[in-house]
């Protein structure tokens, strides 16, 4: 029953609760479901009756329009089987799709809800395969376990109830026994072979990975020389893959011989009991027709049981791996009584925060500051000290552990986090873009932005020029995570999206680091021009673009070390000052 567990998430796509037209077409798919059986099962009936009205018909031309009716029943019966699993299909085929879009949706919005840990932690291909496989497995099981597993039970039972009405019980007998041995058979067969697909997808994979890895590394392949080196090693795991691919389609002929022999040993058997019955005169050629037909009638369908069977166990485990997904839980989530952000002055304050990923690192050592509305304030440091993480609780991808954000006195974990992160624009130090046009990615600041207002920030961050100097200008496609563009012009699309988004507070992470000097310095004339009414939070490594700064926080080790202007850190003549002098010395020597 555990196996089958997936099937209950499945269930509330299938039969939303207020959605009447659904469940209306839900009944009426299995009404027609059940009338296309009944009309296939009576086929059989019909074609053997019209044989035996067939009998005697030279001697007398009167009795001809019965085996017509009869004739014309069978077809009629074929039709009618045919066209109700059309409308059948036609009526589910809206309830199906809608519960995939449902599902994918459901588990897509419970992602992007996921706190940032879950993400690191995961890989983000591996989650997206997750759920393709589980919107494939969706589609299979209700194509097949609705229109193919569930039918033919209920066939394989209506031919036993109509056998065992029209015939000697011992047709059902051998009908269900054979039926019984052939779906046995099936599964055992199927299970030896689901092993040996595994260990050929296995080789599949290595074989893949293979080649993938020897032509992305075809420099590397070059510059040793070791071509034969890599064909040795991929003729190896090719080798591998052979192997197992020959088993499978052996596997696979035994299987359908095996099939072919117990149908074939069940209609002999039927047949040879028809014999004795014809010859005592308890049943007619026609009862003859009808025992064979329904036998073959029912091999067709059974004939998918060892594909089906296999494929839905690996469905059910797609399906699963999917909905599993929606038992993760949110991390950082709004209070029940949160209320929306309100900023007037735009003040920060934080008070005694603490934050750490693992008890035994400690990250952010229980820090206090105030930045005052329209301040701009920096926060410098060694590589380690803490400052992008900074950003992160700040943005509430996490929580502190302890202590309290404020923006003009509101705790940030008591506000909606659409509120908050509605106000703040944040240029992160990895700018990671989609892989659409330059004004896809710098409108998604604003996605309602017109053009002349996506221009105007292009221009503000030094971009217009270079992008109207492309072929496609700004409909050029930037490539997977922004691959086609270089760092700096990553960066200057980052700080393009953010000014268009308007917002009451910056937040810059390492925002210049990727640009050349000259390049930064108009730059940061520009943000410095920006941010004289805006709260300004700039996150540097390079202290030569925060020394205008209102006040530097220098961190180390997660503790503030020194706070003031440059000129007062300078005189200070602590650790900004070693670290000035440190970038002074490498910038001469460059």
């Amino acid at each position: 029953m555990k196996t089958f567990k997936p099937l209950l998430y499945l269930m509330p796509y299938l039969w939303p609760k207020n959605n009447k037209n659904f469940k209306i077409r839900l009944i009426l798919a299995i009404c027609f479901l059940i009338f296309a059986k009944l009309a296939n099962v009576s086929v059989p009936i019909f074609l053997g009756k019209a044989v035996d009205s067939l009998d005697g018909l030279n001697k007398n031309s009167l009795i001809i329009f019965i085996p017509i009716v009869f004739i014309a029943a069978y077809g009629i019966a074929r039709f009618l089987h045919v066209g109700f699993g059309e409308i059948r299909d036609a009526l589910f085929a809206r309830i199906g799709q809608n519960a995939i879009r449902r599902a994918a949706l459901k588990v897509f919005e419970h992602l992007h809800n996921l706190s940032l840990k879950f993400h690191l932690n995961r890989q983000t291909g591996a989650l997206s395969r997750i759920i393709d496989r589980g919107i494939g497995a969706i589609d299979f099981i209700l194509r097949f376990v609705t229109f193919n597993i569930f039918p033919t039970l209920l066939e394989i039972i209506l031919v036993c109830l109509i056998l065992l009405n029209l015939f000697s019980w011992y047709f059902s007998i051998i009908t269900f026994f054979v039926i019984l041995f052939y779906i046995a058979f099936t599964f055992i067969v199927t299970e030896w072979r689901v092993q040996i697909r595994k260990k050929m997808n296995d080789a599949d994979n290595v074989r893949g990975q293979k080649s993938i890895d020897s032509l992305l590394n075809y420099e590397t392949v070059k510059y040793f020389n070791n071509e034969n080196f890599e064909s040795s090693n991929y003729d190896k795991s090719l080798e591998e893959y052979e192997k197992f691919a020959i088993k499978s389609a052996i596997s696979l002929n035994f299987l359908n011989l095996g099939q072919a022999l117990i149908i074939t040993i069940g209609i002999i058997g039927m047949m040879i009991l028809t014999v004795y019955q014809i010859q005592s005169n308890e049943m007619t050629i026609g009862d003859f027709i009808i025992v064979n037909t329904y036998l073959i009638q029912l091999s067709i369908p059974l004939n998918f049981i060892g594909f089906v069977y296999w494929q839905i166990k690996q469905s059910l485990v797609d399906m699963e791996n999917m909905f599993t997904l929606l038992n993760e839980k949110t991390e950082i989530k709004d209070n029940i009584d949160a209320k929306d952000l309100i900023i007037s002055n735009a003040s920060v304050t934080f008070k005694n925060v603490s934050f750490h990923y693992d008890e035994k690192r400690k990250i952010i050592k229980n820090i206090s500051f105030k930045i005052y509305p329209n301040q701009t304030v920096a926060i410098v440091g060694p590589t380690g000290a803490g400052k992008s993480t900074i950003s992160k609780i700040f943005f509430r991808f996490y929580d502190p552990t302890s202590g309290s954000i404020l923006i003009d006195n509101q705790d940030i974990r008591k506000v909606t986090q659409k509120s908050l992160r509605k106000q703040i624009a944040v240029v992160p130090q990895d700018t990671v873009l989609f892989n659409e046009t330059l004004f896809y990615n710098i409108s998604y600041g604003n996605p309602n932005s017109s053009k002349e207002e996506v221009i105007q920030v292009t221009k503000m961050a030094k971009l217009h020029e270079f992008i109207e100097n492309l072929p496609d200008g700004y409909n050029t496609i930037v490539g997977e995570r922004g691959l086609k563009l270089s760092g700096g012009e990553k960066q200057r699309v980052a700080i393009a999206r953010a000014l268009l988004k308007k917002p009451k507070i910056f937040f810059f992470d390492e925002a210049t680091s990727s640009l050349d000097t000259k390049t930064e310095k108009e730059i940061q004339n520009n943000l410095e021009h920006l941010s004289k009414n805006i709260t300004t939070i700039i996150i540097a490594h390079r202290l030569s673009t925060v020394k205008n700064a209102d006040n530097i926080i220098v961190l180390n080790n997660g503790e503030i070390a020194e706070t003031g202007n440059h000129k007062k850190l300078l005189e200070f003549n602590g650790l900004y000052s070693s670290l000035w002098k440190q970038q002074e010395k490498n910038f001469k020597d460059k």
